[in-house]
C-alpha cells in the first residue's frame, strides 16, 4: 500500500527535498495520464545528489487538492539506471476529469500538480491548449513559462528544443546571456541529464508543468543543433551514441509513454492523441527520418523526405480516419513557404519544410483528398511568432486557402527580441500568405471548439530580466469548414 494513504506521508522537514525538480504529467487518454518526477536533492550535483542504488516513490492521484478522495494509487521504484526519474502511466480514471497528484519518497512530499484526462471519444468538448518552444537556458529567465502556467490551459503542447546542446557562452543572444549552462557540450546520458537538471529546477518551468499535461516532441537542440537522420551537422565520431544518450535523457526527463522509451539510437517519438471529437493532434518527428538539408535545386527531388516513408503513410492514414472537427499537426519546423530573400531569386531555410517541398505538397494534398473538416498545423523552431494561411499550392497566392499555421516563437532562445523587426516585415511583404509575426519570446494559445478556433499570440517583452509581463499582440479566429484567418 501507498505510504502517501497512511500518517507516515507528512514531509520530514529534518529530510532533504528529493524533488528539487518538480513534477509532470502528460500524453492524457479519456482513462488516463502519465505521471512524471525525478529525484534530485542538489540539481547541480553528480547524479542529482543522489546516491541510493533503489528508491520506493509512492503517488496520487485524487479528485481534490487534499487528498480527501483518492482515485488512484501506487509504489514504483527508480535509481541510478533510470537517472532516478519516475514515468507511471495511470489507468481507470474517468473521462474528462480534472484531478491532482503528487509523490512521496524518502520522508518527503512533492508539490501538487494538476493534471486531465480527454474527453469521451465522441464528446465535442471544448480544449484550450498552450503551445510553445526553443527555451535556451542561458539566454533568458523563463517567465513565459509562469504566464502559460496562469493560463490553466486543458493541454500544453511542447514542439521541440526543450534545452540547448551548446558549450556554456557559446550561444550569445543580443541582449546577453543572464545565466549559464556552466558545462561543456554534453555528449554523454550524464551531460544531457545534467542540463535537464537546470531546466527542471527553473521555478517557472516547474509551474508550468504542474499546471496541466503536457504534450511533449524533441527537434535538434535536443540532441545537436541541425542533426538530420544518422547525421550530424558537423562529422563527429560516434554521432549515434551520442544520439541514444540524448534519446535516453529525453525520455527520462519528459512525461511520456513506455512505448516512447527508446532502444539504443532510436525512439518512437510521433504519436497521435485525440480531445474527444473537437481535435486530434498528430505529433510528428521532423528529425529522426529526414534526408540532409538542402536549399538548392536538389531540395525539389521528390525522393526527399522529413518525415520518411512510414512516417508518411501514418500521418495520411491518420487523415483518412479521421472524423475528428479538428486535425492539427504538432511539429517542430516552418511548414508553408518561407522566402527570406529580397528576389528574385528566392531563398529558402533548408532546414524547414522549404527543403522538403514534395513531400509537404504530398501531405496537403493529402488532407484535401481525405476531406480533413479543418486542418492546423502548430510550428516552433524560427523564434518568431508567425500566422499563416496554407494554400493548396505553396507557389501560387491566389489558391484556395486549404488550412492554417501558427508558429510559435521562444521561450527565451534568441534573447528579448523586438515589436518591429526588419527581417519579420521583410518576410511579410515576400510572402503574403504570411498574416502576422512578431520577434518576440512567448507562446500561443489556441482555443478549440466545434464552431470555431481562437488564437493568441502571447508575448513578454523581456527575458533578460525576471518578471516581464505577459500581453496579447494578436488575436485570430478561423470558422469551421471555411480556412482562412480573421484577425479578431
Amino acid at each position: 500500500m501507498s505510504t502517501l494513504t497512511t500518517p507516515r506521508a507528512a514531509a520530514s522537514a529534518t529530510r532533504p527535498d528529493v524533488f528539487t525538480l518538480g513534477v509532470a504529467s502528460g500524453d492524457p487518454t479519456p482513462d488516463g495520464v502519465v505521471l512524471w518526477t525525478r529525484l534530485a536533492r542538489d540539481p547541480h550535483g553528480r547524479n542529482g545528489g543522489m546516491t541510493e542504488a533503489a528508491v520506493d516513490v509512492d503517488w496520487q492521484v485524487a479528485d481534490d487538492e487534499r487528498f480527501t478522495r483518492v482515485r488512484a494509487a501506487g509504489r514504483t521504484r527508480t535509481g541510478p539506471q533510470d537517472g532516478y526519474a519516475v514515468h507511471v502511466e495511470v489507468g481507470g480514471l474517468p473521462a474528462g476529469g480534472t484531478f491532482f497528484y503528487r509523490f512521496g519518497a524518502l520522508g518527503r512530499l512533492s508539490r501538487t500538480g494538476t493534471t486531465r484526462t480527454a474527453p469521451p471519444p465522441t464528446a465535442l468538448a471544448p480544449v484550450d491548449i498552450a503551445f510553445a518552444s526553443c527555451a535556451n537556458y542561458e539566454h533568458g529567465w523563463f517567465t513565459a513559462y509562469r504566464h502559460l502556467a496562469q493560463e490553466s490551459p486543458d493541454l500544453v503542447l511542447f514542439l521541440g528544443d526543450y534545452l540547448y546542446e551548446e558549450a556554456a557562452g557559446t550561444y550569445r543572444a543580443k541582449s546577453g546571456n543572464p545565466r549559464s549552462y556552466g558545462d561543456a557540450e554534453p555528449t554523454t546520458v550524464e551531460g544531457y541529464r545534467h542540463r535537464y537538471a537546470l531546466h527542471h529546477a527553473d521555478p517557472d518551468l516547474q509551474a508550468a508543468h504542474a499546471a496541466a499535461p503536457w504534450i511533449t516532441v524533441f527537434d535538434d537542440h535536443e540532441v545537436q543543433n541541425n542533426w538530420a537522420g544518422d547525421h550530424p551537422e558537423t562529422p563527429q565520431r560516434d554521432f549515434l551514441a551520442r544520439r541514444a544518450a540524448a534519446f535516453r535523457a529525453w525520455y527520462e526527463n519528459v512525461p511520456v509513454r513506455l512505448p516512447q522509451r527508446p532502444r539504443g539510437s532510436t525512439i518512437q517519438c510521433f504519436r497521435r492523441l485525440s480531445w474527444g471529437a473537437t481535435a486530434t493532434f498528430h505529433m510528428l518527428d521532423t528529425r529522426q527520418y529526414r534526408d540532409v538539408q538542402t536549399s538548392g535545386p536538389g531540395a525539389a527531388d521528390p525522393r526527399r523526405t522529413i518525415t520518411g516513408g512510414a512516417q508518411e503513410r501514418w500521418l495520411v492514414d491518420g487523415f483518412r480516419t479521421s472524423r475528428a472537427r479538428w486535425d492539427v499537426l504538432g511539429q517542430q519546423v516552418f511548414f508553408s513557404q518561407l522566402d527570406l530573400v529580397p528576389g528574385p531569386p528566392r531563398g529558402f531555410n533548408g532546414d524547414a519544410w522549404d527543403g522538403y517541398p514534395v513531400e509537404r505538397d504530398r501531405i496537403v494534398a493529402s488532407w484535401q483528398r481525405s476531406r480533413v473538416r479543418n486542418a492546423v498545423v502548430l510550428s516552433g523552431d524560427i523564434h518568431t511568432h508567425y500566422v499563416a494561411d496554407i494554400r493548396a499550392d505553396h507557389d501560387d497566392p491566389t489558391s484556395p486557402v486549404v488550412g492554417t499555421e501558427l508558429v510559435s516563437s521562444s521561450i527565451t532562445s534568441e534573447g528579448d527580441g523586438s515589436d518591429h523587426s526588419a527581417e519579420v516585415a521583410g518576410a511579410l511583404a515576400r510572402n503574403p500568405h504570411i498574416r502576422y509575426g512578431i520577434a518576440r519570446r512567448g507562446y500561443l494559445t489556441a482555443r478549440f471548439t466545434p464552431e470555431r478556433l481562437q488564437a493568441a499570440v502571447r508575448v513578454v517583452d523581456r527575458v533578460s530580466t525576471p518578471g516581464a509581463p505577459v500581453r496579447t499582440a494578436a488575436t485570430f479566429t478561423v470558422a469551421d469548414r471555411t480556412p482562412g484567418l480573421q484577425q479578431a
